[in-house]
């Protein structure tokens, strides 16, 4: 029986065991269900214009799996894989399998943006790597993946320990390659001396054959089978009308390739199997390098992944279980034993021990934690078996959110990456062009075809769209592996460049400059009070100033009895106020009491706290915050980078006073509302500054967002982590100059990578163009000019912090 394709999948089968049918006219044959019926579902959708765009590629056969799509839609799946919006649209990162062509990407994204119910879909072809969002009141993620499977295709979750994975698997099979491509070349390049002796010397034609037919052997393994890489970058190039650099290297490798062979079977002219083994060779040991010093520039997100456990005990029914990490809810008791890694972020119930939080904000000296206390995802436990409650579940928690930070800066591309890109996607169809020009000119002007042809190489290999495409991710990624390292996590790479443009710094106070932990040196009361009163109210407000009355309070020796308040508002910047059994209870700043007729005095130089009853003032509490270890040094050395440094803060003016002159700043501006904080932003952006703004507390929210980077105290409130673009782990004022200088360095960095491979193509493309430099040269000088972009990337790990 003859042979017949699949009319959807295009693989050929016998005609007997096909599926047949007619339409229009004419047959149709499927090899099965699945095949039959994704044709019928495009052909109703009208998409079946996905055939044209297909050709003759081949495809997976649509064999329809459904047995295992309920658990895409379970809990524990969600709470690892999905990402909720604020807005309640859910988001996940799929990798679909069974992507060919850009016309399955095309297939893919139409299909899904017809499903109702998913707002988003786009796929990117070079890694099929699929960001959906959806509407989950509308569609569950288990339709969303039977959809897929439906045209044929399969998708699973993106998980950076399965992509770790495949990456090793690249790194193999690039050494492999050019283990091949390095033993071809080395034996060529001993029988191409006994080649060049004899050219110059006079040797016999049959041993000149001979000798052509060794390298013909040698190099072919090494363009087809190390080179592959090239030749697969360049067809799907082809395939989406772009000239990439792997069509520079394919081209050249191959016309001087096509041209041995007709020199060796002619016997006319030079065979030049030499410079095609050279060329892949030279190329391939520079793309190998860059993909090793990719991997160590994120060497700082494995870490974090890598020793993280899938699995942790919990504690159920007095009985102890192992279970997922994904699958913990809020709640859940979890056992830790001496070496363990939290992954749950929680609160102690039962034991106490230490815990190394090194590497979540740098501090060396492990922190005792008893019940009560909170311990981070991330923190090791040293010496104790601990049960913690878990507050938050896996995605929510501190150690996620910081890869996931990691991950998204990766991704991110900052401003004068994209203009690079731009030019790049260019230049290689321009030195194409370039070398076709220079081939017809010298052809036609010396007449000599060889010459003219090995000279045209040369223009297409000696030019580096890499090293202009490397320029700036390259500096970036490690400048960002960097400041991870050092506790400073940037959210995009482009803020690297935004900040080392950056020419003032707005400081809040507290929290800021100061620990944030402010505590009572000096109560007077005016009236007699029923401390009840007053530690209920301050316990509505997570304010530093409230925690430290409260704290002040509990230590006190009184008797505190709950009680329940009613008609609790909070005033931000200003103070408290509710009710207690008809009651009016107001506790605040001078500001806040003014507000309701009540005088009082507020000259100290401290953060100063009332408390009135029923309008009549009670007590007066001075409060004093410590300022931050390092602050001083820290704003000494950000403005000897010629930075401006200023402060904006909620406080009165004489507390604000004394701590700005303890750091040294100049400029301050005390008693601002949260809006007149973010005023003031805007008063300096207007003048041409390019702000950043430091600051932890919910008041500092409207500033942070209108700066243009805004930077977080990792313990700071959520809503300012959020609207942040640089969060510091580890809280400390010296922090934000290193970013500061970790910024200007990687951009340095950047303009320096940029204007070398911009001098090198200058200089290095006339040069091949007349003539002064062969192929293999010009491989050798194209992959160094890659590594030394690399290498000055690579510099910025030297970088010294005072």
């Amino acid at each position: 029986m003859p042979q017949v394709p699949c009319t959807h999948c295009h693989l050929e089968f016998d005609e007997s065991v096909m599926i047949t049918e007619e339409q229009g006219g004419q047959p149709l044959y499927f090899c099965c269900k699945g095949c039959q019926g994704v044709y019928h579902l495009l052909e109703s959708e009208g998409l079946d214009t996905f055939y044209e765009k297909l050709g003759d590629t081949k495809l997976q056969p649509a064999v329809q799996k459904s047995d295992d799509l309920e658990k895409f839609d379970l809990e524990g799946f969600k709470n690892k894989y999905i990402k909720e919006h604020e807005d309640g649209l859910y988001e996940i990162n799929l990798i679909i399998e069974g992507i060919h062509c850009a016309a399955c990407v095309w297939l893919n994204e139409k299909v899904l943006h017809k499903t109702d119910g998913i707002i988003e879909a786009t796929i990117n072809y070079s890694t099929n790597k699929a960001k959906v969002v959806w509407d989950p009141e509308e569609i569950r993620l288990s339709k969303i993946i039977e959809t897929i499977r439906s045209i044929g295709y399969n998708a699973y979750p993106y998980d950076p320990k399965l992509q770790e994975e495949r990456a090793v698997r690249v790194r193999k099979e690039y050494y492999s390659r050019i283990l091949v491509a390095v033993f071809g070349s080395m034996n060529i390049m001993w029988i191409a001396i006994a080649h060049y002796a004899g050219y110059f010397s006079g040797i016999e034609q049959r041993f000149k054959d001979i000798l052509n037919v060794a390298e013909f052997i040698l190099a072919t393994p090494v363009l087809f089978y190390s080179g592959w890489v090239f030749f697969r970058g360049a067809y799907y190039g082809y395939r989406n009308k772009i000239v990439n650099m792997d069509t520079l290297v394919a081209s050249g490798a191959l016309s001087a390739y096509i041209y041995s062979i007709y020199a060796m079977v002619a016997q006319r002219g030079e065979v030049y199997f030499d410079s095609v083994a050279m060329i892949i060779t030279f190329v391939l040991v520079g793309k190998y390098l860059e993909v090793l010093s990719k991997k160590h520039a994120v060497d700082t997100l494995d870490s974090i992944m890598g020793s993280t456990p899938t699995e942790v005990t919990v504690i159920q029914n007095s009985e102890k279980a192992l279970i997922s990490v994904e699958n913990i809810s809020l709640g859940d008791i979890i056992e830790l034993k001496p070496g363990e890694k939290v992954v749950i972020d929680g609160m102690v119930t039962y034991g106490e021990g230490s815990f190394d939080e090194s590497s979540l904000t740098g501090e060396s000296e492990p922190l005792f934690k008893q019940k009560g206390d909170t311990i981070l995802s991330g923190s090791v436990c040293l010496d104790s078996v601990v049960r913690y409650k878990a507050t938050k579940d896996a995605s929510s928690s501190l150690l996620h959110s910081i890869v996931s930070l990691l991950e998204e800066s990766i991704t991110k591309k900052p401003h004068i990456e994209q203009l690079a890109d731009l030019v790049s996607g260019y230049f290689s169809a321009v030195i194409l062009a370039v070398a076709l020009f220079t081939f017809a000119g010298w052809w036609y002007f010396t007449g000599a075809f060889e010459q003219a042809l090995i000279i045209a190489i040369s223009v297409i290999v000696i030019a580096c769209p890499c090293a202009l495409g490397l320029a700036t991710p390259m500096a970036t990624l490690v400048g960002i592996s960097i400041a991870a390292k050092r506790n400073i996590l940037f959210k995009e790479a482009g803020f690297l460049e935004t900040m080392a443009k950056s020419d003032l710094l707005a400081l809040d106070k507290t929290g800021t400059i100061t620990e944030g932990k402010p505590s009572v040196i000096h109560a007077e009361a005016y009236l007699e009070y029923d401390a009840s009163l007053l530690y209920a109210l301050v316990s509505t407000s997570n304010h530093p100033v409230s925690n430290g009355i409260r704290n002040y309070l509990e230590k006190e020796d009184v008797t505190l009895t709950p009680l329940q308040l009613e008609s609790i508002k909070t005033i931000q910047a200003k103070g408290v106020e509710a009710s207690y059994k008809g009651e009016k209870l107001i506790g605040g700043n001078a500001s806040f009491m003014k507000d309701f007729g009540i005088a009082c005095n507020e000259k100290a130089e401290h953060t100063l706290f009332y408390f009135a009853v029923d309008g009549k003032l009670v007590a007066k509490f001075e409060l004093n915050d410590a300022v931050r270890d390092g602050a001083k040094e820290a704003v000494a050395n950000i403005k000897a980078l010629g930075i401006r440094v200023i402060m904006l803060t909620g406080d009165h003016e004489e507390s604000a006073k004394k701590v700005a002159s303890a750091v040294g700043i100049d400029e301050v501006y005390a008693k601002l509302l949260p809006q007149e904080k973010a005023e003031k932003i805007d008063e300096f952006r207007k003048e041409g500054h390019v702000i950043v703004m430091a600051g932890d507390g919910i008041n500092d929210t409207i500033a942070l967002a209108r700066s243009d980077i805004a930077i977080a105290m990792g313990n700071g409130a959520d809503i300012a982590i959020s609207v942040s673009d640089v969060v510091l782990m580890d809280e400390k004022p010296q922090s934000i100059y290193e970013a500061y200088r970790l910024s200007k360095r990687t951009y340095r960095a950047v303009k320096e990578n940029l204007g070398f491979s911009l001098l090198y193509n200058m200089v290095a493309v006339p040069l091949a163009m007349a003539g002064f430099v062969n192929p293999l040269i010009a491989a050798l000088s194209m992959s160094l000019s890659s590594l030394v972009v690399v290498g000055n990337s690579m510099r910025i790990k030297f970088l010294k912090f005072k």
